[in-house]
């Protein structure tokens, strides 16, 4: 490592910091100006509020940026060097633009190691923090949404419900059918499911079970009240998006095993979450071979066009990721594959522009 090596590596990394530091400074003061009248109204305590939530956000939004704000660093960086003929003075001096480049790819190296260390290891942790007081102190209440909710719990069982009330871990309109062989054998309604969490069992109310026997005759059974076992709970109907980043890999696996096999149709959210761990990190690496491939060329506009450039490619960036979590989502692409299609789309854009770049 020679001495302009070191000038890069250290230009790259105080600007880095110093911009990552600036950014959740910002994000921390919108943040507390919009959770302050919650943390009053549950009586938080500011060392919970300083420790508990506010080191955990820092956390995860410096790791869920990282990627556009190394990207932000290298364009300031290589903007400032071209306009001040640095880059030209290099390459002229008889340095390569592959030997130009290869300080910036050791700083990417050093930070994919380190968003990987903390994506995979710390911030499960520190939203596990994060999420237990935004459940204490911020939103306490659960609230369940969905409607005509379905649910296979096992092979052959589906449980369906009209709606749910979490507070009141109650269900309407309950019915579980139990299937063999593609046939229905068995179906149980009832008017109301209410679940007891210390029995852990659904007590219902006003039903019957209808049975239908295999030489087409069916029989029919009414009753008052009547307690079930259901490999079920009010809460496996309520999972938060955000409970699946507070997991451990091996955690979240089998977690996203469970929904899939009870039929949660937002399984693929989880899948999300699990792949974007190694994707973000990885694209540190996209983000610095286009940032220093466009920023490296000396323009009249200076400084301005970089950054705006940037800024462009940055909103792009983060739009088809959106468009890539929607796809898994609702139009039932593979989460691994829809993850890594904003890097492998970045990736042909950042060969391009280094093919373009001034040599």
């Amino acid at each position: 490592m020679n001495v302009l090596d070191r000038y890069i590596i250290k230009k790259l990394l105080s600007t880095f910091f110093f911009i990552i530091m600036a950014f959740i400074i910002i994000s921390v003061v919108i943040d507390f100006s919009d959770r302050v009248d919650d943390f009053i109204e549950h009586d938080a305590p500011v060392m919970e509020v300083l420790i508990g939530y506010y080191l955990n956000f820092c956390i995860h939004f410096g790791n869920l940026l990282s990627g556009l704000l190394i990207f932000l660093t290298v364009v300031l960086v290589c903007s400032n060097m071209a306009q001040r003929t640095e880059v030209v003075a290099i390459l002229s001096g008889g340095i390569s633009f592959n030997r130009y480049l290869r300080p910036f790819f050791i700083v990417a190296t050093i930070l994919v190691i380190i968003f990987l260390f903390i994506s995979h290891i710390v911030l499960p942790s520190a939203n596990q923090r994060k999420l237990e007081f935004e459940n204490t102190y911020i939103r306490p209440n659960f609230y369940i949404s969905d409607k005509n909710v379905h649910r296979e719990i096992s092979p052959g069982e589906i449980v369906y419900f009209k709606s749910l009330s979490a507070s009141k871990q109650l269900g309407s309109k309950f019915s579980i059918e139990n299937w063999e062989e593609g046939e229905l054998r068995k179906k149980v309604f009832a008017n109301k499911a209410t679940y007891d969490p210390d029995k852990k069992i659904w007590e219902l109310k006003k039903g019957q079970i209808r049975k239908y026997h295999k030489d087409g005759t069916q029989s029919f059974e009414y009753f008052a009240e009547k307690d079930t076992v259901l490999n079920l709970t009010i809460n496996d109907f309520g999972h938060r998006s955000s409970i699946s980043s507070a997991m451990k890999w091996d955690e979240l696996n089998v977690f996203i095993a469970e929904l899939e096999k009870k039929g949660f149709s937002d399984a693929s959210k989880h899948q999300i979450e699990k792949h974007q761990r190694t994707s973000i990190p990885f694209s540190i690496y996209i983000f610095v071979l286009i940032a220093a491939s466009i920023a490296s060329r000396k323009l009249r506009g200076g400084t301005g066009i970089h950054l705006m450039l940037a800024v462009v490619i940055g909103f792009v960036y983060v739009f088809f990721q959106r468009i890539a979590s929607v796809s898994a989502t609702n139009a039932g692409v593979d989460p691994l594959i829809a993850v890594w299609i904003p890097n492998i789309i970045f990736l042909g854009l950042g060969i391009w522009v280094y093919i373009k770049s001034p040599k």
